[in-house]
C-alpha cells in the first residue's frame, strides 16, 4: 500500500509520498505550497488512492508536439500502418495540429484548447470533414497517450466536434455509364475503365493490378496489392481493408477487354524493345513504367467530359457499381465482398440511403408475400 505524510515548511504545508518506477522500485517525491494543512492531506489522499489503484501518471514535460512526433507518429509506424494513412496522419500534425497545440504540455490539454483549434480551422475556412479527419487523429493520439498512463483523460472525447452532413453520392446511372463505355471503346485504356465500371475497384487497386493475379481462363482476379498516393510519393501496400483483399469474378466482356489489353500491350513492349519496363502490372505507361494515381484520374475526368457526361470522380464508378448492383437486385453480402467493404453494415449505410426505389419495393414484395399478391395490388382483404 502507497503511503505519505505531510510536514509544514514555513507558511506553507508540504506533501511527501513514494512514486513507483518503471524497475519496480520506489522513489519519493515531493510537492509543496499548500497553503493549509487540510488542502495538503486532501491531495495525499487523492494521490495514495490512485497509487493504489495502479492509476497515478508521474509528471512529466512532454508538450503535445513532442508526444505526437517522437512517441506517437513512429509506434504507429511500427504497427504497419498503411503508407497513405500514415501520410495523412503525419499532414495533419504538421499543418494543423503541432502549429496551434505543439508548445502546450501534453498533461495540460484540455478539450477548449481542442475547441479553440477546430473553431480557427472553420474560420479559415476548413472543411467540417476536414476538422472531423484532425480530430479522429488527436482522438487516436490521446487515447494512446491514455493507456500508456501519459495523461488522464482523452481531452479530445470531451470536445465540440463540428457536425458534417454525409455528402450526397455522386453516381452515374447504368445508361450514362453504357454511354461512357462506348466513348472510350477505343481508349488504350479501354479494360481500365471497364472493370472499373463491372468491378468497382478502387483507384489503386486498378494501378496496383498485376498478370499474375488475373486468370483470363478461368474469369477471376485477386486484388492483392494498390499503388496509393502518400503524401508526394506513390507507394504499393496492402488493400484498404482486411477484407479489400479478395477474389473477383469476372463477366465475359470484361475478360474479352482485357484479352485484348495484354495484346496491345505485348505490342508496345515489342516496339519499346530493351527501353521497355516490364512492371508486371496489368495498367501502365506504353513504356510499361506504373501510372501515377493523379494522372489515373484527371484522364478519367477528362474523357467524362469529353463524353458529355456529368462530372464525378473516377471513386464514384465505384459508387455507381455499387448503387447499380443493389438495385438489380445482387445480395448486399454479395456486392460487400466484391466491393471489399469492411462490413456488410458499412455497405447498406453507404448506398442504401442512394436508392429510394428499393424502399418501394421492398414494401410491394413483403406486402405481397404477407397478404398476398391481390392484396398487394390494392384489393380489400377477405373479411
Amino acid at each position: 500500500m502507497a503511503q505519505g505524510s505531510v510536514r509544514q515548511r514555513g507558511s506553507t504545508w508540504t506533501v511527501v509520498f513514494d512514486e513507483p518506477r518503471a524497475d519496480g522500485r520506489r522513489r519519493q517525491r515531493t510537492k509543496g505550497g499548500f497553503r493549509t494543512r487540510k488542502d495538503a492531506e486532501r491531495y495525499l489522499r487523492e494521490h495514495l488512492v490512485s497509487l493504489d489503484a495502479g492509476t497515478y501518471m508521474a509528471p512529466h514535460k512532454l508538450t503535445v508536439a513532442t508526444y505526437l512526433a517522437e512517441h506517437w507518429l513512429p509506434a504507429i509506424q511500427a504497427r504497419g500502418l498503411r503508407p497513405s494513412t500514415l501520410a495523412r496522419y503525419e499532414s495533419h500534425v504538421r499543418c494543423a495540429i503541432s502549429p496551434a497545440l505543439g508548445g502546450l504540455p501534453l498533461q495540460g490539454l484540455m478539450p477548449t484548447h481542442l475547441n479553440k483549434l477546430y473553431g480557427d480551422l472553420r474560420a479559415a475556412g476548413r472543411a467540417p470533414k476536414t476538422i472531423r479527419n484532425i480530430h479522429g487523429v488527436l482522438s487516436k493520439a490521446l487515447a494512446d497517450a491514455e493507456r500508456w498512463a501519459l495523461v488522464g483523460r482523452n481531452a479530445a472525447r470531451l470536445a465540440d466536434v463540428p457536425a458534417v452532413a454525409r455528402p450526397k453520392l455522386r453516381v452515374w446511372s447504368p445508361e450514362q455509364t453504357r454511354a461512357f463505355l462506348s466513348a472510350v471503346t477505343s481508349d488504350r485504356l479501354f479494360a481500365a475503365w471497364l472493370l472499373a465500371a463491372t468491378t468497382g475497384m478502387r483507384r489503386g487497386e486498378l494501378l496496383g493490378l498485376r498478370w499474375a493475379d488475373v486468370d483470363l481462363d478461368v474469369g477471376v482476379l485477386r486484388v492483392a496489392q494498390a499503388r496509393v498516393r502518400a503524401g508526394n510519393q506513390v507507394v504499393v501496400g496492402e488493400p484498404k481493408t482486411a477484407r479489400g483483399r479478395r477474389t473477383i469474378a469476372l463477366d465475359p466482356a470484361t475478360v474479352a477487354a482485357l484479352r485484348q489489353h495484354r495484346k496491345r500491350q505485348a505490342e508496345e513492349r515489342l516496339v519499346a524493345g530493351p527501353h521497355y519496363a516490364d512492371s508486371g502490372l496489368v495498367f501502365t505507361m506504353p513504356d510499361g513504367s506504373p501510372i501515377h494515381p493523379n494522372r489515373f484520374g484527371l484522364w478519367f475526368r477528362r474523357r467524362a467530359r469529353t463524353a458529355g457526361l456529368p462530372a464525378i470522380r473516377l471513386h464514384d464508378m465505384r459508387h455507381s457499381y455499387a448503387t447499380a448492383g443493389l438495385a438489380a437486385g445482387v445480395p448486399p453480402k454479395v456486392m460487400s465482398e466484391r466491393l471489399g467493404h469492411a462490413t456488410v453494415a458499412f455497405t447498406l449505410d453507404t448506398y442504401t440511403s442512394a436508392l429510394p426505389a428499393m424502399d418501394k419495393s421492398a414494401a410491394d414484395v413483403v406486402a405481397a408475400l404477407i397478404l398476398g399478391t391481390e392484396e398487394a395490388r390494392g384489393s380489400s382483404p377477405a373479411p
